[in-house]
């Protein structure tokens, strides 16, 4: 449907009229909807009526997909409500940026609601009527009625966004309509023209059509009602009602209902409270409405609570403020209108200037700690088993259970009560707790609410989807709340309940979700679920009955099934099983049984029950059996083609074949299980308890990893520690748990079931914990012992207070018996010092984080007392009374005396002191004398319960009932204010984290908040924010300051790279910004650029932290002599920045791994290696022509600038090495004819360089002011190149004449529409059109000819790093890890209409979540195909034609910690920090298997010998960072054992000669002895306790070699330059100790800082040889002779070794140095040859078997070198 010509809308347009409404072409109705006539108005008018509102309805424009596109202002809407109905009005508004805003009024909605694409505005009525009764039914006699609605301003009030047009109209019953009509002025009905021409008013007239009928000699306002919303201003509320003394009822602030809008963040004081209201005024409160718009009033509270005007309040204090109503009604009226400040005005020299949030919003929600709510049987998997849903509180959460990411789905105001998803994984069904219950149904893949709805559900308990999702279902109470007889039960009253199905099928394409069907029950029913196999055909189970139900012609029906014997049984849960013989239903019972059902026969198959255990120590499967007595309670069953699991109360998971024959794994909980799932693939199952702990059980490895673990009831108190990143609570479960902040898992609890904790604190400066008890006990807790240290019971009373001091000397506690504690904690125990006298404390006092307060200069400690109405302020040294301060006169308008809540200082200086008071103020006082420096009024609505200030005095948080809210504490009269809501429950308590980044909030759940906005301004009070101090002169900042003040604009902290300052003084270039439009010539005169801290982006590239540089003599040898060929390299470097090229139509392909080019055969795997670059490589660049590969390195500590390489791609060779920049290479590009080369220094260099290919010179160079993200040709005009940075795109023009090349610049600014961010990424599309991504997430679309950014979409939620396009297609790679594919065919055209383009052309193709960050990309110029690399060190293959995406190179993302090699030769495994052990085949070198260990660091690694088992049963063991083995089977893919031998960290591990045992050694000393068999360490060594073992090898020798017992001879090399060397015969538990080694230290220079490794193997060649180094002073190679007993040979090494391998079949010994160097040493000649290829520490050499390969490992770099001498 075409849109409505912009000079068809003027002045006003006739909406029915316009799109004819009575033809049903254009528009549409649903029910009953009927033309009748009206007797007042006399003609006809629509009436819409129903029992549901969202049956009927009349709808414009016909279908959801098209828009009336209406750009007037003001919607008119004349319509009378029918009395004793409910009805909506729906209006789909249309933002500037294409986001559809959905406003709704209706005397449905208890209060108002938002969310950031939903408003929704209640009616509230006050004829006469209670307050508790002002929302709901229509009164009798409700007359005609004008709503005026200003889009406009309730767009940009409430949601800070501007209004575009009106996208559609639903008018739901029950309600009579005329007409509707759109304009841009503001009429008056009430006014007619004749009237107005008469009295010469200042009014617009309502058009002849418009007006309503008025009888002659009568008032319009004595038949009909206007309604004008918002209101025009406060002003025009607060004078008639002042006037006016004949109100029927007085509307008080207090009666208003209040809900703070979500997650709407208000960035100028915007009321806390909105709502619609309908009331009685008299008439002497008319007013005229002004002729046209006034502009929204400037909201500003002075910072004196007696110059706000308190209008209608009952004792003129500051009150909420609330909204102004037209008035024009002698008798009943009805108004709506929002609620705004009311505002006096103020002298000027009371008023300040408003300083608004940068962003707005300042808080985001980043995660949450916490699982169910409502109810913990909610968890569900998705579709692809990588991650889970389920709620926490009003919260749901998407949790990767791998990188244990969170995703948050925000918008309910009550806990979530059930969760649905669909078969696709596509749509999720949610239902909010709160009567009536409100379902939402959300995009799942974007986090968007398609759909809100209330059920007709009283409050839902169950939800069920189809397979397709086009069918929900639900069950719960019915809405009545009646009762109804049960069959059978003697008159007794069973609640009945409701099963309610809607159709969702078009919820997707912007429809609504239809009911189906309903149906009424009397029977129990605890689980309800649609058949994956028919969507018509649904079970139910309960308390004796088992029913199935079907739908069909709009109806539920059911049947019950034969339950026989099991009639009476109580059954929990069902699922659905495919079977070949049907499908089989499996119903659960809290007796145990467990029924197969036949669903197409409705009979019972089978009937089983667990058991508990019937032998004490008995066997497993006597554990678990079905037969007769008593049976354990099962909660929770899911079945699978393979197995079923079954969750039971008494806290077990059990896994069941299904024929339930034996048990195959189970998993004890510490609480009684709620829910279980299987994934989709089957292999891992989830769980969750009753005490809220959410975890899975992983099959193949059969291990358990838990998820989530929360607080089973309110957390009441919170503390944070300032140097381990921990956070503390305790909860009304009487836990105190312990928390890492960066992961949001837990670390410790302590449980306490006689008392409950109260108050809880961090010592400052050691790991010790306190904690206050209800008892009054207060404790103090060690947490590295994991104990309690010290107990102290000097109170009565239950704890209130509890406080450290900054300085860490002095502990505070309170109790509620009035008393106060100090105590001393600057030595190793906390002791109590003094007690204060008795009722110094206010008894009154409740408990809480901010009862105590002490002050950051350690000098001050203030809290509530000794009365409520006195705050006392003392000596922390010496608990003198330094200051009492009498709160109860601060509010002298007030009718009650004011008393203080909670205290709080602020920095220091000012040394402000912070006290929440009962009239909802925060008073601000000078801690010193007590003086009133100012005040915030109105607050919250209720008293504020804790407060927080930022370290740097700039926000304050305060917190009430459910809502927080931030303020900016530096404006001094009227302090801005942003509101969030989330919790379910009152907010508890609120503070900022140690590092000030983020905030933590604490009630029903733990919430982790970003704070948004960079920490700039000073405190007031300071030397920059206090008025009285003088003017200074500012110094230019230093690299360390900028460090210390530059923050991300994300939130997010971010690592800074310490740069040295300038000798020289700065110097500016000549290529500063001009102003917008100006161009300007820049010389090639290079200037240096001060400093600058790494930007907000992740574009910009790190180099890895090296700690020794290359070696620089080293013996190469002549080329064709050397004995080892580099033949392969294993990993790609995430680590660098668009460092793959590719190109399809010849093959080439080529990325970076450390400082090596690798280049490589796709087809058959072959690799070539262009060495040269002394440092790891950045960036690559191919020319277009596909003849010179570009590749830069970071510059070297040896040299003064970093390395550009030119190779010649045809033959391989470095054409030329230049250099330019000094720290590194941003980025690189070639012009579209290949003349010229463009290079582009990083944040640290700051220059851009323009290179000739064909001669290699520089031909000019620019200095930048501010760093540049990338640069990038204009491949259709070869002269014009780009770059985009910090808030502008950069034009440069080459000029050339003759040999000379100048640069001419031209800047344009980001729009401001796309907000204060950095443009991070750049590509050139169709001519002139020019894409750049941001770092918020936004693709900006430039005219490059016309210079101006003319389209702006969002295209992800994070930093877009990469941006390719082609044609109609564009790609876009973002730190999110998502790679998306865009249609912009469209955006060509949409060029043409300039600055008034919508980006909803524009639409995603394809969408791939990949492992990492997308930090390169490259593509087909179809699109169609490319590869893209990650900071996960993976390159993938995506094709977009079949939606995939295959691994092409992988490899670790940490350090690799050691290589090994199956017997056979066949395959390799390495293990690295990052948790991982990796199987790979030898041959292809291709990764095969992938053993992960979350949170630990896999640090040693040993494979099975050939006399262990058969070849198809080897294993590897692993040694992890926690002290445990763990024992893979590889033939298996599965973890055969796991042993906790060692309580430090593993540094080796080898298996014995035979397999059949394990040596194990950690960093304390400790050597370990294990039987892999039985899982038992029989054997501990501790003869070289104190140093870290270094080495553990184990071979054969012949019995009674060396005078020795045994077939096994080991040996132990530790740190401390000892070697331990043994016989054992681990069958008879015999070892003993064959031979000694110790040497002195070496020499340790300030350099190296560490002492070189001890290092030690059994010679292959002589097994009565041991050859060693890092043994004496000298850095050599020994050889010792076990026999002889001495060193029998040395060979002098360059530098001392960090690793060593000895070839099996050759005299050849490989040493790697922390210099880079890999060094093989021939035996037998005594030559040595060096190789170069690492740009790091080599740590790692390992020969292969066969003797023909050797690895060598730098971080995560593996080099596969051939031997040549084999």
């Amino acid at each position: 449907m075409p849109p409505c010509p912009p000079a068809c809308q003027h002045p006003f347009l006739n909406v029915f009229r316009h799109f004819k409404v009575d033809e049903w072409k254009r528009s549409t109705k649903e029910g009953d909807v009927a033309p009748v006539t009206d007797k007042t108005l006399k003609c006809t008018v629509y009436r819409v009526r129903g029992s549901v509102s969202a049956g009927s309805y009349i709808q414009l424009p016909k279908t959801s997909t098209q828009s009336l596109g209406l750009t007037g202002r003001y919607l008119y809407v004349l319509f009378r409500p029918l009395p004793t109905k409910h009805f909506i009005i729906h209006l789909d508004v249309s933002t500037e940026d294409s986001q559809v805003i959905r406003v709704s009024f209706s005397n449905l909605f208890k209060e108002f609601k938002s969310t950031a694409t939903w408003l929704q505005f209640p009616f509230i009525f006050e004829a006469g009527r209670s307050r508790k009764d002002l929302a709901g039914m229509i009164p009798a006699g409700t007359r005609w009625t004008c709503l005026q609605i200003d889009l406009h301003d309730i767009l940009l009030v409430y949601l800070n966004r501007c209004y575009s047009h009106l996208k559609s109209i639903r008018l739901c019953a029950n309600l009579l309509v005329r007409n509707l009509y759109t304009s841009d002025l503001c009429f008056d009905p009430a006014v007619t023209i004749a009237e107005a021409r008469r009295a010469k008013l200042p009014v617009t007239p309502v058009p002849r059509e418009m007006a309503f009928p008025v009888p002659k000699g009568e008032r319009w306002h004595d038949h009909y009602i206007h309604i004008r919303f918002p209101s025009d201003s406060s002003e025009t509320f607060s004078e008639p009602v002042q006037k006016s003394c004949s109100l029927p009822e007085a509307v008080l602030p207090g009666h208003v209902l209040q809900l703070l809008p979500h997650p709407v963040a208000f960035s100028k004081q915007v009321q806390d409270s909105v709502s619609l209201k309908v009331q009685k005024l008299g008439p002497t409160a008319s007013r005229w409405a002004p002729s046209a718009p006034r502009p929204l009033p400037e909201v500003n509270l002075s910072c004196e609570c007696s110059e706000v005007s308190s209008v209608g309040g009952p004792s003129g204090h500051c009150q909420e403020p609330f909204p102004w109503v037209d008035k024009r009604a002698a008798g009943d009226s009805i108004h709506i209108s929002a609620q705004k400040p009311a505002v006096e005005p103020v002298a000027p020299e009371h008023t300040a200037s408003q300083e608004s949030f940068l962003p707005d919003p300042v808080l985001r929600l980043k995660g949450v700690i916490g699982f169910g709510g409502y109810s913990t049987k909610w968890a569900l998997w998705t579709r692809d088993g990588a991650a889970v849903v389920y709620p926490c509180h009003a919260v749901i959460v998407i949790l990767h259970v791998d990188t244990r990411e969170q995703r948050l789905f925000l918008g309910h105001t009550d806990k979530v009560s059930a969760l649905a998803l669909d078969g696709s994984g596509s749509l999720l069904a949610s239902a909010q707790a709160r009567p009536p219950s409100m379902l939402r149904l959300w995009d799942f893949q974007t986090g968007e609410c398609l759909s809100l709805f209330q059920s007709p559900v009283l409050t839902i308990s169950s939800l069920s989807f189809s397979d397709s999702g086009a069918l929900l279902c639900g069950i719960g109470k019915d809405r009545h709340g009646r009762t109804v007889l049960g069959p059978g039960q003697g008159g007794g009253a069973a609640c009945s309940r409701m099963v309610v199905a809607w159709a969702t099928d078009q919820v997707g394409r912007g429809g609504e979700a239809v009911i189906l069907a309903k149906a009424h029950t009397d029977v129990d029913i605890q689980a309800f679920e649609v058949a994956f196999f028919d969507e018509t055909r649904m079970a139910s189970c309960g308390r004796g009955s088992v029913r199935l139900w079907r739908l069909r012609g709009g109806e539920l029906r059911f049947c019950p099934v034969d339950l026989g014997e099991h009639h009476a049984l109580e059954f929990t849960d069902l699922a659905f099983r495919q079977a070949q013989d049907g499908h089989t239903l499996y119903v659960c019972s809290r007796s145990g049984h467990i029924l197969e059902i036949d669903h197409q026969h409705m009979a019972v198959r089978h009937a089983r029950r667990l058991l508990p255990m019937q032998t004490p120590g008995g066997p497993l499967p006597q554990k678990q059996t079905f037969s007769s007595g008593p049976g354990i309670a099962i909660s929770s069953l899911s079945v699978s083609q393979a197995m079923c699991a079954v969750g039971s109360e008494d806290g077990y998971l059990r896994l069941w074949p299904l024929d339930f024959s034996s048990v195959l794994l189970e998993a004890e909980h510490e609480g009684a299980i709620s829910s279980v799932l299987i994934s989709p693939n089957g292999l891992r199952v989830l769980s969750a308890t009753s005490l809220g702990h959410l975890g899975f059980l992983d099959v193949p490895s059969q291990e358990y990893s838990v998820l989530v673990r929360s607080h089973a009831a309110l957390v009441v108190a919170l503390a944070t520690d300032c140097s381990r990143g921990q956070l503390a609570t305790v909860s009304q479960d009487h836990t105190v748990r312990i928390w890492d902040l960066a992961t949001l898992q837990q670390l410790y609890d302590f449980m306490s079931r006689e008392e409950a904790p109260c108050a809880i604190a961090f010592h400052p400066t050691q790991p010790t914990l306190f904690c206050g008890f209800s008892s009054g006990a207060v404790r103090s807790f060690s947490l590295e012992a994991a104990e309690v240290l010290v107990e102290h019971r000097c109170h009565q009373g239950a704890i209130t207070g509890l406080v450290t001091s900054p300085d860490g000397s002095f502990l505070f506690s309170s109790c509620s018996q009035g008393t106060l504690a100090q105590y001393h904690i600057g030595g190793p125990w906390c002791r109590i010092l003094r007690m204060a006298a008795a009722n110094v404390v206010c008894l009154d006092s409740c408990p809480s984080p901010n009862a105590l307060a002490v002050s950051g200069d350690s000098r001050l400690l203030a809290f509530v007392g000794p009365s409520k109405y006195m705050v006392t302020v003392m000596s922390t040294a010496s608990l003198d009374e330094l200051l009492k301060i009498d709160v109860s006169a601060l509010d002298l308008a007030g009718s009650h005396l004011n008393s203080a809540m909670v205290v709080c200082f602020g920095p220091t200086p000012p040394g402000h002191l912070l006290v929440s008071t009962s009239s909802n103020m925060v008073a601000v006082l000078d801690a010193s004398s007590g003086r009133v420096v100012r005040e915030l009024c109105c607050v919250h609505p209720v008293a504020c319960s804790s407060l927080a200030l930022s370290g740097d005095g700039r926000f304050l948080l305060t917190a009430a009932d459910r809502a927080i809210k931030v303020w900016d504490y530096l404006a001094q009269a009227s302090p801005s204010c942003q509101v969030y809501i989330g919790h379910s429950e009152p907010v508890q308590a609120v503070a900022f984290t140690p590092d000030q980044q983020q905030l933590l909030s604490v009630g029903d759940a733990i919430f982790l908040w970003d704070i948004l906005a960079p920490t700039e301004r000073s405190p007031p009070g300071s030397v920059q924010g206090s008025p009285k101090a003088p003017p200074t002169c500012k110094a230019s900042l230093g690299a360390r300051q900028l460090e210390d003040v530059v923050s991300g604009a994300s939130g997010l902290p971010r690592q800074q790279v310490p740069v040295p300052s300038w000798a020289s003084p700065l110097q500016l270039g000549i290529c500063a910004r001009p102003s917008k439009g100006l161009d300007a010539t820049c010389s090639t005169r290079r200037a240096r650029v001060q400093p600058t801290t790494r930007p907000d982006s992740y574009k910009h590239f790190m180099a890895r932290y090296k700690a020794s540089p290359l070696a620089k003599d080293l013996s190469l040898s002549p080329a064709g002599d050397e004995q080892l060929h580099l033949k392969a390299v294993v990993g790609y470097n995430g680590n660098g920045r668009a460092n793959v090229v590719w190109r399809p139509d010849t093959g080439f392909f080529a990325y970076t791994c450390g400082c090596l080019v690798v280049v490589e055969d796709l087809h058959s795997g072959a690799q070539q290696h262009w060495v040269g670059h002394p440092e790891e490589i950045s960036t690559l660049a191919l020319s277009h022509y596909a003849q010179i590969l570009a590749s830069a390195s970071v510059q070297s500590s040896t040299a003064l600038h970093c390395q550009i390489r030119l190779w010649d791609v045809q033959g391989g060779s470095c054409r030329q090495l230049i250099s330019h920049h000094s720290t590194a290479v941003q980025d690189l590009a070639f012009s579209p004819d290949d003349g010229f080369l463009v290079t582009l220094g990083d944040y640290g260099d700051r220059t851009l360089a323009l290179w000739s290919t064909a001669t290699c010179e520089l031909m000019t160079s620019v200095c930048l002011l501010e760093p540049v993200h990338g640069v990038a040709f204009d491949p259709w005009d070869g002269g014009v190149l780009a770059c985009v940075g910090r808030g502008a795109v950069t034009l440069w023009l080459l000029l050339q004449l003759g040999a000379d090349v100048s640069l001419q610049i031209h800047q344009e600014p980001i729009p401001e529409e796309v907000g204060a961010c950095e443009l991070t990424s750049l590509c050139f599309g169709p001519a002139p059109l020019l894409y750049c991504g941001s770092n918020a997430g936004q693709v900006c679309v430039w005219d490059t000819r016309a210079g101006r950014c003319f389209l702006v979409w969002e295209a992800d939620d994070g930093e877009i790093g990469v941006l390719l396009c082609s044609g109609t297609r564009l790609v876009s790679g973002s730190n999110t890890r998502r790679l998306r594919l865009w249609a912009v065919g469209a955006v060509p055209e949409l060029r043409r209409k300039g600055s008034g383009a919508r980006s909803h052309s524009v639409f995603m193709e394809h969408e791939l979540t990949l492992d990492g960050a997308v930090v390169s990309a490259v593509f087909h110029d179809s699109m169609d195909m490319g590869v893209v690399g990650t900071t996960a060190g993976t390159l993938w293959y995506v094709s977009w034609a079949e939606g995939t995406n295959t691994r092409l190179i992988s490899g670790h993302r940490s350090q690799v910690n050691e290589v090994v090699f199956s017997p056979s030769e066949s395959h390799c495994a390495t293990c690295s920090d990052d948790g991982s052990v990796r199987v790979w085949s030898l041959a292809s070198m291709e990764l095969l298997i992938q053993f992960q260990v979350l949170s630990q660091s896999c640090l040693c690694l040993a494979w099975s010998p050939p006399s262990c088992r058969r070849p198809e049963q080897q294993q590897v063991v692993a040694g992890y960072s926690d002290g445990t083995l763990r024992v893979f089977s590889v033939s298996r893919m599965a973890m055969d054992l796991k042993m906790h031998p060692h309580q430090a960290a593993l540094t080796t591990v080898a298996f014995s000669a035979d397999g059949q045992t394990i040596l194990s050694g950690d960093k304390d000393g400790l050597v370990a002895v294990s039987r892999p068999r039985t899982g038992m360490t029989f054997r501990v060594l501790s003869d070289h306790r104190g140093a870290g073992i270094c080495t553990i090898q184990s071979t054969r020798k012949e019995y009674g070699d060396f005078r020795a017992e045994g077939m096994d001879l080991w040996l132990a090399a530790s740190g401390d330059q000892r070697v331990s060397v043994w016989a054992s015969d681990w069958l008879r538990n015999h070892c003993e100790l064959v031979d000694w080694l110790s040497f002195p230290a070496p020499v340790v220079t300030e350099a190296s800082g560490c002492l070189p490794p001890t290092l030690a193997a059994f010679c292959p060649w002589d097994g009565a040889l041991l050859v060693c180094v890092g043994l004496g002073v000298h850095p050599e190679v020994v050889f010792y002779s076990l026999y002889q007993k001495q060193v029998v040979k040395k060979i002098p090494l360059p530098f001392f070794a960090m690793s060593m391998s000895l070839s099996p079949r050759a005299c050849l010994v490989a040493v790697g140095f922390a210099e880079r160097v890999l060094t093989l040493v021939d035996c037998v000649s005594g030559a040595v040859q060096d190789f170069a290829g690492h740009d790091d520490s080599v740590k790692l050499c390992r020969f292969a078997p066969s003797s023909r390969l050797l690895f060598t490992v730098a971080h995560n770099e593996i080099l596969v070198w051939e031997v040549m001498s084999h």
